[in-house]
This record gives structure tokens, sequence and C-alpha cells, in this order.
């Protein structure tokens, strides 16, 4: 059974990777960010129910409460970012590259 758990979290892992480093949206690539701690949560949560033990689930309970507040601190920067660029694409966001840039 934790063979299963794992094969679905490598499984998702891997989408999130390929979404993470395929897409040129924020809010596309944001939810792969997310899809990986989703993958990440899973495997916990299979290998401590295995192990009879509860830190794992401890673990991913503090991990779902900061990716709640990452999902606000990034729904914040969307629209600093769209108001700013008008746009959300990833390739025109290289502020750190450019002086004076507009």
């Amino acid at each position: 059974m934790l063979s299963n758990y794992l094969t679905l979290s490598v499984i998702l892992f891997s989408i999130g990777i390929i979404g993470v480093l395929s897409r040129k949206n924020i809010i596309v690539i944001y939810m792969s960010i997310e899809l990986l701690l989703n993958a990440v949560n899973i495997s916990l949560v299979a290998i401590s129910n295995t192990l009879q033990s509860n830190e794992g689930q401890v673990i991913v309970l503090m991990i779902i409460a900061i990716a709640a507040a990452e999902a606000a601190l990034f729904m914040a920067l969307f629209v600093v970012l769209f108001r700013n660029k008008r746009s959300l694409d990833a390739d025109i966001f290289n502020l750190l590259g450019e002086k004076n840039a507009s």
C-alpha cells in the first residue's frame, strides 16, 4: 500500500516539476509549486502512517499552514505585477537584471 502512495507522490511531483520548468504564466507556475508541496505531503503522510508515527502528519499540517500564507502573498504579488506590466508572463519580469526599466 505504501508503494502506491509513493508512486502517486512521484507522479504528482514530476507533473509539478514539468509545470514549473515549462510554463510561462505565473499562475500556472504557482499551481505547479502547490502540486509539488502536495506530493511531498502525500509521501509524508503515507510514510508516517506506515511507521505508526504522528510526526509526519504534524509536519504536513505545518506545510499546509505555510502554503495558505504563501497563497495570500502570491495573490497580492499577482495583483501588483499585473497592475505594473499588464501581463502575468514570467518572461517579462526580469526585474533584477534591468536598470531603469519601465
